[in-house]
């Protein structure tokens, strides 16, 4: 295709096709000439979406046309080589890549995934899975990395605009009772039966628990050390390493009746030797999530327990009857090793027995009040005010 016309101007120059139809071009700041990716009706198009251009450099907001060539499958799976993450993270992002993200993006370049195409995305995804919070999860990583390639300068603006795509909700945690975990520690079995009670009131995670040593008990002082974190994979594989956070690793002061059932284990079923397990199988071997899965299981059926009450939860029972006894934030955050605030309150449960007791509360304070200022007001002279029940 030739050009019938040619036209110079202070910026980029435009020139007519002999179809009939207007081209643009300019040069970027190395030089390097560049052609609008399409064509134009008229004349005056063709040089509106110059003085774009234009106002674009100006303002330092030019962006190399060609730098979002870069196909999304293999930035995502860089982005994550690159991130430095626990095991168990990494494994989620490939996941949630593997399964949610690339059937859909793997074959577009970054430049090429735009918000309709994410928002379709996201529609699609919560009608064929159901998992909303799956689907949050897959969102949040999605728009992580295509924020790294703004910040690379491969992309002008994040796609991932749609707010609120990202959070999760979910109903709050069930709190077991005392009675209730004292009934599954029981249901597992005396092996198992110290993992209960420290899931709750240590309240240690199960890979905290699968990395516990001998050395990290304490039996006199009746303290354990949290030091390191083996989480098991979906391979099965253990991934030895530190705790979720610096705040994980602790010292977490138990609670005196848990005293016999710590000697008994130690005695019966822990590893010999400083570094030997606290906690291993039947046969002598790191205990499997699987195969301590089912045990659970059917401990929790045994009990009469939801299916939806995890072993996790028992940090939620542990952490619930804590700030009952009047445990502070900060006590909560130092015990459950959790790093933030945030974090931390998610053990703040008010159910409708704690909103009974702090109702109670209130009312023994009011009534003590009240009852103070009659006795004050009795020993008042006569004609003072009198304070009476409303």
């Amino acid at each position: 295709m030739g050009n019938a016309k040619g036209n110079r101007r202070r910026f980029g120059s435009v020139r007519q096709y002999r179809s009939g139809r207007w081209t643009a071009s300019y040069l970027g700041p190395d030089g390097q000439e560049f052609r609008a990716p399409e064509t134009f009706e008229t004349k005056k198009d063709a040089e509106v979406w110059l003085s774009q251009i234009e106002a674009d450099l100006t303002r330092g907001d030019w962006q190399d046309p060609d730098a979002g060539a870069v196909n999304f499958k293999e930035y995502a799976l860089q982005w994550v080589d690159e991130r430095g993450l626990s095991a168990t993270t990494d494994e989620l992002y490939r996941r949630l890549l593997r399964l949610h993200i690339l059937p859909t993006f793997e074959g577009l370049d970054l430049d090429e995934i735009t918000a309709p195409r994410v928002r379709t995305w996201r529609t699609e995804r919560l009608s064929t899975t159901g998992a909303a919070t799956t689907v949050a999860k897959s969102y949040r990583l999605l728009k992580a990395v295509l924020e790294t390639a703004v910040d690379d300068e491969l992309i002008r603006r994040n796609p991932c605009r749609i707010r609120g795509a990202g959070k999760e909700s979910s109903a709050e945690r069930q709190i077991a009772t005392v009675d209730q975990v004292d009934a599954l520690a029981n249901a597992l079995g005396p092996r198992w039966r110290l993992m209960v009670f420290l899931g709750a009131y240590g309240p240690m995670r199960p890979e905290e628990q699968a990395e516990l040593r001998r050395k990290d008990v304490d039996l006199d002082a009746m303290t354990v050390r949290v030091r390191m974190a083996a989480p098991e994979l979906t391979t099965g594989r253990r991934a030895p390493g530190d705790t979720k956070s610096d705040a994980g690793k602790r010292l977490v002061v138990l609670p005196a009746f848990l005293r016999t059932d710590l000697r008994r284990h130690l005695d019966w079923y822990a590893e010999k030797g400083p570094d030997g397990l606290v906690f291993v199988g039947e046969k002598g071997k790191p205990f499997r999530r699987s195969t301590f899965g089912r045990k659970w299981r059917r401990a929790r059926a045994l009990v009469g327990m939801p299916e939806g009450f995890r072993f996790y939860d028992l940090r939620h029972t542990g952490h619930t009857l804590a700030t009952r006894s009047g445990a502070t934030l900060k006590d909560t955050m130092v015990r459950a090793g959790q790093s933030s605030e945030k974090a931390a309150l998610i053990y703040q449960h008010s159910d409708l027995e704690r909103q009974q007791e702090v109702a109670s509360g209130l009312d023994d304070l009011v009534q003590a009040a009240r009852s103070k200022a009659r006795q004050k007001s009795s020993e008042e002279p006569s004609g003072a005010d009198l304070v009476r029940d409303a």
